[in-house]
């Protein structure tokens, strides 16, 4: 092999190698994605994550309400829609005060575990989910009712038994115990 040949085989491969890198680092984590200010560690579970993301106070507030810290905190592992505060604000004036009263705790507990799934599902599990089903396709929440997983745009969208939509705005943010999908609307069973 001559040293021109050489040189152009190891550019090949160079070339090759660098077209395969970004659908390889499509999947890795990033190191400390910040979610509401604050950088979600993948050292921490899902509750020692959420209670610093000022984003979600109103889920950290309403998950304590319905006394699932110790199951978020737990080995899963789960992935979560988490809704945003402004999610929670999409919701009629009044309906997180209600929920929140324990006398609501179930009501709350089932429309805050119809946002949890079994597994570790990254965004491209999802988006693979949903080309399996020629588009979309359902996954079982913990709740038990199904949830419709799409791609619009690139981005993981979700569809709840009322036909309530919500896009995944945050994706693939990994915990100790799962993953967390920053979404922009709260999901209803």
């Amino acid at each position: 092999m001559t040293l021109t040949t050489s040189r152009l085989l190891a550019a090949s491969v160079l070339v090759l190698s660098l077209a395969a890198a970004p659908a390889a680092f499509a999947e890795m984590p990033m190191k400390d994605p910040m979610v509401g200010g604050a950088a979600m560690y993948p050292t921490k579970n899902i509750v020692e994550n959420a209670v610093n993301s000022k984003d979600h106070t109103t889920l950290v507030a309403a998950v304590k309400a319905a006394g699932l810290v110790e199951t978020l905190s737990g080995p899963g592992p789960f992935t979560v829609f988490a809704p945003t505060n402004e999610a929670f604000g999409k919701l009629p004036p009044g309906t997180v005060d209600t929920l929140v009263k324990p006398e609501n705790k179930a009501t709350l507990t089932k429309i805050l575990t119809y946002h949890v799934v079994p597994g570790r599902l990254s965004a491209a599990d999802l988006m693979k989910t949903a080309k399996m089903g020629m588009g979309k396709n359902t996954i079982t929440t913990v709740e038990g009712e199904p949830l419709t997983v799409s791609v619009k745009s690139g981005k993981v969208s979700l569809t709840d038994s009322k036909g309530g939509k919500s896009m995944v705005t945050i994706a693939n943010v990994y915990q100790s115990n799962g993953v967390i999908h920053v979404v922009d609307t709260v999901l209803m069973p």
